[in-house]
Formats: C-alpha cells, sequence, structure tokens
C-alpha cells in the first residue's frame, strides 16, 4: 500500500525500495522493533520531492524514520511499527560558499568530507569534528549534535548555525535564521532542530559559518596523578592558553594511546607556528612544575591522535559495547574518573571536554549496573549520562534518555506542536 501510493507521486528519480530488499536492511534492524508490516525506503534527488513524500505520509499517518547515510541510525531509543525511511543522501549540493562572508549553505544530504574538501580549496574549513567523518551527512550531524573535541575552541554545532530550513510534519517547508523566507514564531529553529535526532521534521538545509584554516597544529598530552591534574586544568582554564581542544582523559584511554595507565589531559593549539611556541613553553611549565610526563605531535601523527582518541571511545568495540554521552560541572570532571576507575576500572573508557563538561564514554562490556551509577554520579554534578549505541537486548531494559525534573514535559510539548501525529521517529526520542 505504502509502495502504491508513493510510486503514484514520485519520479523516476526517486529511489524506493523494500527495506529488507536493500543495503540498509542491517541498520534499520538495529533501532525497529515490532514491525510486521514491510519497511519502504525512500531516497528523493530533491528537496520539492521530499516535501511531497512528507505531505503524503502526513495524510496516511506512516511512521518515518528520517536519516542521511544512517551512520547514527542505532543511537536513541528503539523505535516501532515504522512505514518508511527517508534518507537525504541524494539531496546533496553545495548551494552557496561566500567566501568573504565566510558562509556556506549545503543540503541536508551533503557529506561532511565532500563539504570539506570543498572549503579547503579556499583555505576555508568547517569546524566539525563527527564519529564517521567520512560517511556522515550535514543532516545528521546536525540532527544528532555529533561534534568532538573542537567544541572547545570553536563551539559545538548550534554556535556555527547560521540559517536552517526543515520539511515540517505536513510536508511544508519552514525556515529559520539567515536568509529566512518563512519562520515559526517564538522559536529558536537552529537551537531546537540540533540534537533533535529527526524527531520534529527533516532538515533540509543548512546556513554555517566557516572558519580559516589554522597554519599549523601540535597537540600535547600531560599525564600523572589525578590531583596534579586537576590543578593543570585549573591553571590552564585561568591562563591565556587558547587552546582549540583539550579533553580529559581516563587510564584506561591513557593505557590504549601507550601513554601508560595514568589520567591524561590532551591540549591541542591550532595557530601560526610562533604562538604554538610560546603556548607551548608555557604548557611546559604548568606540568614541569606539577611533575606531570608531557608528550607532543606534530603533522600527521598529530591529527591521527584525535581521530584515534575518537573512534576508541565513540565507536564500540565489539557487539557487547555500549557507547553514551555525558555532562558534568567541569569542574567535577577529574572526580568523576576517579569514581568511575572504581565503578569499572579496566571496562570503560572515557573524556570529558574540559571548557564544556561534555564528554563520552563506552563500556566494552554489558554492565547495566556500571552505567546506572554513573547517570546517578553525572546527575549529582548537574550533568546528565544517555545511552547512544547498545544491543537492542540492554535498550529494551533501561531508560536510554535518563532524563530527569520537567524536561522531558517540556520536549513532548514541542514534540506536539511540531508533529502532532507523531509521524517522525516515534519513540525514538521523545513520544
Amino acid at each position: 500500500m505504502v509502495a502504491a501510493q508513493l510510486q503514484s507521486i514520485i519520479n523516476a528519480h526517486t529511489q524506493l525500495e523494500k527495506v529488507s530488499d536493500s543495503t540498509w536492511q542491517p541498520k534499520i534492524a538495529q533501532t525497529v522493533t515490532d514491525s510486521t508490516d514491510a519497511i519502504y525506503l525512500a531516497v528523493p534527488e530533491t528537496v520539492a520531492d521530499l516535501a511531497t513524500i512528507i505531505e503524503a505520509a502526513a495524510q496516511e499517518k506512516w511512521r518515518i524514520i528520517p536519516c542521511g547515510n544512517g551512520s547514527k541510525l542505532d543511537w536513541g531509543s528503539l523505535t516501532e511499527k515504522i512505514n518508511l525511511v527517508v534518507s537525504t543522501q541524494k539531496c546533496d549540493r553545495i548551494i552557496d560558499h561566500a567566501e568573504g562572508d565566510l558562509t556556506v549553505t549545503v543540503e541536508a544530504g551533503v557529506q561532511l568530507a565532500d563539504l570539506q574538501a570543498k572549503l579547503q580549496a579556499t583555505g576555508q574549513f568547517l569546524p566539525i569534528d563527527p564519529i564517521y567523518p567520512q560517511e556522515a551527512t550535514i543532516g545528521g550531524i546536525v540532527a544528532t549534535a555529533d561534534t568532538g573535541s573542537l567544541r572547545h575552541g570553536y563551539g559545538g554545532i548550534r554556535d556555527l548555525i547560521l540559517g536552517i530550513s526543515f520539511v515540517r510534519a505536513d510536508g511544508k517547508i519552514a525556515k529559520g535564521g539567515g536568509r529566512v523566507v518563512k519562520n515559526v514564531a517564538g522559536y529558536d529553529l537552529m537551537k531546537l532542530f540540533t540534537g533533535s535526532y529527526g524527531s520534529l521534521g527533516i532538515i533540509s538545509q543548512v546556513t554555517f559559518r566557516t572558519y580559516p584554516i589554522p597554519a599549523t597544529a601540535q597537540t600535547f598530552i600531560l599525564t600523572g596523578d589525578a590531583p596534579s591534574i586537576a590543578t593543570a586544568i585549573k591553571q590552564i582554564k585561568n591562563s591565556g592558553l587558547t587552546p582549540t581542544a583539550a579533553d580529559l582523559v581516563t587510564g584506561s584511554v591513557s593505557s590504549a594511546l601507550e601513554l601508560g595507565n595514568k589520567l591524561g589531559l590532551l591540549v591541542r593549539f591550532q595557530t601560526i607556528p610562533e604562538s604554538i611556541a610560546e603556548q607551548g613553553s608555557q604548557l611546559d611549565a604548568i606540568a614541569q612544575s606539577l611533575d606531570l610526563s608531557v608528550t607532543s605531535y606534530q603533522e600527521e601523527t598529530e591529527a591521527q591522535i584525535w581521530q584515534k582518541l575518537s573512534e576508541l571511545i565513540r565507536i564500540p568495540q565489539s557487539s557487547d559495547g555500549i557507547t553514551c554521552k555525558l555532562g558534568i560541572l567541569p569542574s567535577s570532571a577529574v572526580q568523576l574518573f576517579q569514581e568511575l576507575a572504581e565503578i569499572s576500572p579496566t571496562k570503560s573508557l572515557a573524556r570529558i571536554h574540559i571548557g564544556s563538561g561534555l564528554g563520552s564514554c563506552q563500556w566494552l562490556e554489558s554492565d547495566r549496573a556500571a552505567i546506572t551509577r554513573m547517570r546517578s554520579l553525572c546527575q549529582q554534578q548537574q550533568g546528565f549520562l544517555t545511552v547512544l549505541s547498545a544491543a537492542k537486548s540492554v535498550k529494551q531494559e533501561i531508560d536510554i534518555w535518563g532524563y530527569s525534573g520537567n524536561t522531558a514535559i517540556m520536549m513532548q510539548k514541542i514534540k506536539q506542536q511540531f508533529d502532532p501525529q507523531n509521524i517522525f521517529n516515534p519513540q525514538r526520542y521523545v513520544e
């Protein structure tokens, strides 16, 4: 029935097939449960075709999973009784790059790697470092707020967005921020859609601010005991040093990076060589005064250390691996890692950005009790812990998001405003 109705409205360029007959089957199976009817995959080539599909879905009350390349379909809660998966991967035009204004406008299906290559030719880049930089699409990155260590120097995803367009639950196109044609009064759409997991609408176009590519980069890794690392963090934050990334990592991560088994602090400078040399000297002085070991990396090895760090913690190391996003008061990061070492000394990997207090962690084995305890510790420090990827059996047994207070109620009200029929990603984020 779904296929027959869609065939009557889509053009020949729109891909339509059963998920069970496509290469998407393993990805969809990770997040969908209890779907007795066939699920179809639609991949439109234009935003107009995308809007037409959503309009038909609204009329028929089809339940939809929006996505780009599907690299993060296993994040969030399980969903059920899905009729349609809609991918924006073919809506992949780079619409405009205003080099002088340092802005770029792209469709949601543009892959970050392709965009970076386009920007690099003009000496610019987008300071976003998601988990799958070669596969991730712009729409998926924004929808999951997926960025990493560069947020220390450049801010998070929502800080980089100037404008956004999306297809509403009724198939109409709405816009907010830069180049506004039609806005939705009362909401900051850029912030609202960042991290919304496709539950409010399908992102179709985004305008970002870009930055000049740094002249050079160097990363320093300080390792040592917890009190000294905590003091070093305070001194760095109170100094004139301007790192673009600064991450605290557990001893298990230091060990995996072959730096011993003590807490580590990765500090990255990206600027002109003279500035890096001066700031590196100041950082060395801080380390020596606290009896901390220092290792430095440059050029290709320097970039590889950050990529390895992200993959180590954020990509499941086994089928039993559980990855999480967490946040606490930055001043409590060292204490949290000390307590984590007691809860799970060898089976967990974690990092926290010292400026924002946001971070990520992975349990190498399915340890529900440890996750519950870790979430409690985060909440005690005015923070949170949410599960991203895990086996279906785990997600069926534990609270994925762990929201407390009135947060869930507020999000449910927003969901009702944007998607009253609950067709976008039902249950995956908010019901």
